[in-house]
């Protein structure tokens, strides 16, 4: 019987390994164009960085199964670290390694309980990158996305309507950061010039929430 991410059928680490075959076949898949985004602004690798990382963690996933949803994104993210050069290693480590220290050894956890462990991996981005909103990063994809699983949360919708809603606002997120001068990372030292130009890192987060919702979506 499959895993359902709402209070009667919380999320497990079954969930979570096809949350991670998703997230591979999306970021595998629009890898040319989180390179391309990457050109103007950054060192043209952010997709070819970001396929090396998501593949290998996928197999060092189906080689020795976690059988926890924090042992999940523990391995996940310390594969991150291991295979994807420049910052975005250490940034989804981050955030993967920490939301799933945050999910402790519990079996099966509540789409609640998984939005507050990602929200203490996003601080450990912000603390890492020592970036906050409109500083055109990752930040500004997934805090829009994990107040939008809040608010469809506290309203009562379902968690797969709520990852959904997480998806939406990690998109417009991305997309927001277009007019933004960049004040983290490389893309800060060029300025004005950063300006005009979507981020990157802030697209590849925007596809891991939308391969949440997918599976979500597809497991009710």
């Amino acid at each position: 019987m499959n895993a359902t991410p709402d209070p009667e059928t919380p999320v497990d680490a079954a969930f979570l390994r096809r949350w991670l075959d998703t997230a591979t076949s999306a970021v595998d898949r629009e890898a040319a164009m989180l390179t391309e985004l990457d050109s103007p602004i950054g060192d043209a690798d952010h997709g070819t960085n970001m396929r090396r990382g998501f593949l290998a963690a996928r197999t060092a996933v189906e080689q020795e199964p976690p059988q926890t949803p924090g042992g999940v994104l523990v391995l996940v993210g310390r594969t991150l670290i291991s295979t994807v050069g420049g910052a975005s290693g250490p940034l989804y480590g981050t955030l993967l390694r920490r939301a799933g220290k945050n999910l402790g050894e519990e079996q099966a956890v509540s789409a609640a309980r998984l939005r507050d462990a990602l929200r203490a991996g996003v601080d450990g981005v912000a603390t890492l990158g020592g970036a906050v909103p409109d500083d055109k990063t990752m930040l500004d994809a997934l805090l829009p996305a994990l107040d939008a699983l809040t608010a469809a949360l506290d309203a009562g919708g379902s968690a797969a309507d709520a990852f959904a809603a997480a998806a939406a606002a990690a998109e417009d997120g991305a997309r927001a950061t277009i007019p933004l001068r960049a004040r983290k990372g490389r893309a800060s030292y060029l300025g004005e010039r950063s300006i005009g130009h979507q981020d990157p890192g802030a697209t590849s987060s925007a596809l891991l929430m939308a391969a949440l919702a997918d599976t979500a979506k597809e497991a009710v």
